[in-house]
């Protein structure tokens, strides 16, 4: 509908709604296909305007009105958007910022797990690539867990593990 702008902020614009005493606002978002960063300068305070309804909202027991005015030929009032196609893509693109920081991922958490399925460590069961009959497959424990667990076996022992576990990695 054709409207009059009623006043112009820094964020928007609002429009009184012929007919009514109702004022919407046009979000600087919503001006131009363009980025705005000062709606004074593409409206001013009593200009003519086309606009269309985007969006209603109940806050507080007041209707909160929101307009747009890309969507609408500021030449002719034709709709260029009817079937709202445009503000569903805006609508998408905006996403909301989730903060990640604190939750943490440990290495351990997946180290320590077994998987149900092949019964090996440091994997979980979707993981699994073990064929049913196949090759079992696990972590391969870093230098200092063997000579922790070496620690505490006699010398000889100690010896023939630290040379069996070394032929493994060559292998």
């Amino acid at each position: 509908f054709s409207s009059q702008v009623a006043t112009v902020t820094d964020y928007g614009a609002f429009i009184k709604i012929p007919g009514c005493r109702k004022q919407g606002l046009v979000h600087r978002t919503h001006m131009s296909s363009c980025r705005v960063d000062k709606p004074s300068e593409i409206v001013d305070v009593g200009d003519k305007v086309w606009v269309k309804l985007i969006g209603k909202e109940m806050k507080d027991d007041k209707l909160k009105l929101s307009l747009s005015m890309k969507v609408v030929n500021q030449g002719t009032g034709k709709d260029l958007d009817p079937n709202n196609v445009s503000l569903d893509q805006d609508e998408r693109r905006k996403r909301t910022f989730r903060d990640y920081t604190s939750q943490k991922i440990t290495l351990e958490a997946v180290l320590n797990t077994v998987c149900k399925k092949c019964g090996c460590k440091g994997h979980f069961a979707k993981e699994c690539f073990m064929q049913p009959g196949g090759t079992k497959y696990s972590l391969i424990p870093e230098e200092e867990e063997e000579e922790v667990a070496a620690a505490g076996h006699e010398g000889d022992k100690n010896s023939n593990q630290a040379e069996e576990s070394s032929k493994k990695r060559k292998k």
